[in-house]
């Protein structure tokens, strides 16, 4: 051997170095491939198993492609919501790749594990009104509160919604609950004028959430309420943001600001035992609350559902009145419209999408939706598709002169899930904008502000407004 080796030509030595540098070279874009499709050629390739082990060879995954390793199309979806600031670019990105024909379902891997994103009128309610196929399945379920009406299924969240839509979403409720926040809001638009501007952002976050503890928790305004507004900023942050437990990260503050919300909760929770405080808000109709064999909540199923229903009963309202007096103040005209809610609901896009988990495999539409995968139901996109609506990214209550074709009107949700209290939140915007309409007049200082899309969407400027009495 050493011999053939010794008694090599100069011209086959010489090839050697070359046949390093070829693999060199092949290497880097052998990688890059290898990072690109890895995790899509990976979860593909366990499906045809599955599909192979069953006897099921004409299943088939709905197309598109998973993204990068561990992380999937998370970069993606921000880089559109964060840096490229159109959160609709996302789903277009999908159509335009795979086409229409798809039904509306997409392969894709988000928030930690292999989904698909549905996004048309028809599979949407397919999968919000389908519970023996759909389960819920929050990205961060810790966040929400494990037994929270948010995380729970089946009897359990049926007895929760009963309890809320009880106590905030029946006519006599909302009677009682009009009496009591109209002179709030008034309040706070006199003192909006005296300041004469004012960034309604802030403002209508503020006084949303002091109507909200008070509806909820009885709580009135005070250092510790204004303590307990910031972390429920941080808590939000964390929700939109990658599960990643890590320091520095959102998800990390998110979990932080979680654990102080719940031992006010808690210690009011207990002094409301002790005192024997039977009280008529909302976190004593949870302390009366039974299942079918006489069992009270316990304490952490309190806490858990006090703190998951005071965050979605003001951030989400919260974010819809301060764009309807940002789009309203770039259409006057529309202040005579009594539509104009629904429009702003809309167009606000408050809620970008809800999470469900397939509980068995689903065929749709020729398609299979893996057990155990994510499913994304993407309400923005109805909101803001072009078929459903004219010109859609503008406002115009005027399009509600007739109502939305069927299914693309999802701004609460849609089956058994369907926001608890959405009656709610459609009686505090009215509420705000009849006496906003009747008592103030308002511009933006800077109608051109670019808008923000994370964690939700507002103007950068928060929008700043100059706000008088009429």
């Amino acid at each position: 051997m050493e011999t053939m080796v010794a008694g090599a030509g100069p011209d086959q030595q010489a090839a050697w170095p070359w046949g390093w540098w070829l693999a060199i070279a092949l290497l880097p874009p052998l990688l890059a491939l290898a990072i690109c499709h890895g995790n899509d050629a990976f979860h593909r390739a366990a499906f045809a198993l599955k599909r192979w082990l069953h006897g099921r060879p004409r299943a088939r995954l709905p197309p598109g492609h998973m993204g990068l390793p561990f992380v999937g199309e998370n970069p993606a979806l921000k880089r559109y919501f964060r840096r490229a600031r159109r959160p609709d670019g996302y789903v277009h990105d999908k159509k335009r790749r795979y086409g229409d024909a798809t039904g509306g379902l997409y392969r894709t891997h988000l928030f930690g594990s292999p989904a698909v994103l549905v996004c048309s009128p028809a599979v949407n309610k397919f999968v919000l009104q389908s519970p023996d196929s759909f389960g819920v399945c929050w990205p961060a379920p810790d966040l929400v509160g494990a037994s929270s009406i948010l995380n729970v299924d089946g009897a359990r969240h049926a007895r929760l919604r009963a309890c809320v839509v009880e106590a905030v979403n029946r006519p006599s409720s909302l009677r009682s609950i009009a009496c009591a926040i109209q002179p709030r809001v008034a309040a706070a638009l006199r003192t909006w004028a005296r300041k004469s501007t004012v960034t309604a952002a802030v403002e209508t976050k503020k006084v949303t959430f002091e109507n909200i503890c008070k509806m909820f928790v009885s709580m009135e305004p005070s250092p510790l309420t204004e303590e307990m507004d910031a972390w429920f900023a941080g808590l939000l942050g964390g929700l939109r943001a990658f599960p990643l437990d890590l320091p520095g990260t959102a998800f990390r503050r998110a979990l932080r600001c979680r654990r102080k919300l719940s031992a006010v909760f808690r210690d009011e929770l207990r002094r409301r035992k002790d005192a024997a405080d039977g009280g008529d808000d909302l976190m004593s109709a949870l302390m009366r609350t039974e299942d079918e064999g006489g069992r009270l909540l316990s304490d952490e199923e309190v806490v858990d559902n006090i703190v998951s229903l005071v965050l979605a009963g003001y951030q989400s309202t919260a974010a819809a009145l301060m764009w309807a007096v940002y789009l309203l103040a770039k259409t006057p005209h529309a202040l005579a419209k009594l539509r104009v809610v629904e429009e702003t609901l809309r167009v606000a896009n408050v809620a970008a999408m809800v999470h469900r988990v397939a509980l068995k495999d689903v065929e749709y539409g020729g398609y299979t939706i893996p057990q155990g995968w994510r499913v994304v139901v993407w309400l923005r996109s109805l909101h803001t598709d072009p078929n459903y609506y004219d010109d859609p990214l503008r406002f115009n209550p005027d399009r509600w002169e007739k109502p939305a074709k069927p299914g693309t009107y999802q701004v609460f949700g849609g089956g058994y899930r369907m926001c608890a209290g959405n009656m709610l939140a459609r009686l505090q915007l009215i509420i705000m904008l009849h006496h906003l309409s009747v008592g103030y007049k308002w511009e933006l200082l800077n109608p051109g502000a670019e808008i923000v899309y994370i964690p939700h969407s507002y103007p950068s400027d928060g929008a700043l407004i100059a706000i008088s009495e009429l």
